[in-house]
């Protein structure tokens, strides 16, 4: 089984309730995407919602992978810059791979598929993306081709006493 990936899926009650409930689990299973477990779907709907307006102003694009059943199984947005200096890259937020899909190389063709979409858009060079330390994941997006370019020490509070790096990592496009 692979995921079928779609840049810009059309918004509706199938894509708003898969990309909650993938959130909501990915959050629950420790997947470091802005929240600390345990969450519910309402903890993550405010900032779903606001991801989904950014979306209807053109400045965020999103790319899902669906699995066999048709669910969404993983999520990456890329985010355009507004800065006029900096138009010639995108942020990567939000890669979620479901628990139940972990291990099955599901993450790297997630990560082929960005940086495809990344390539398909007009002027972009790269792809930056910021990633929370203590969990491995510097050293996945090293493997898909990623370069470490900074890193902010305790930059991110997960709980009291439990600070991590916040590290950038960057994909050149050229």
């Amino acid at each position: 089984m692979t995921l079928r990936f779609e840049l810009d899926p059309p918004v509706g009650p199938d894509l708003r309730d898969g990309v909650l409930a993938l959130w909501t689990d990915v959050s629950n299973a420790g997947g470091a995407v802005g929240f600390v477990p345990p969450v519910t779907p309402d903890d993550i709907r405010p900032e779903w919602l606001r991801q989904l307006t950014v979306m209807a102003e053109g400045r965020m694009r999103l790319l899902i992978g669906r699995d066999d059943t048709g669910a969404v199984a993983a999520t990456a947005f890329l985010a355009h810059n507004s800065h006029r200096l900096m138009r010639h890259w995108v942020w990567l937020y939000t890669v979620m791979v479901h628990p139940r899909h972990q291990g099955k190389g599901y993450g790297r063709d997630l990560l082929a598929a960005v940086e495809r979409a990344a390539r398909d858009l007009d002027g972009i060079e790269a792809v930056r993306l910021g990633c929370r330390g203590g969990l491995g994941l510097e050293q996945f997006y090293a493997s898909c081709g990623y370069k470490e370019v900074g890193r902010v020490p305790a930059a991110i509070r997960v709980a009291p006493g439990d600070d991590r790096d916040d590290i950038t990592m960057l994909l050149t496009l050229t």
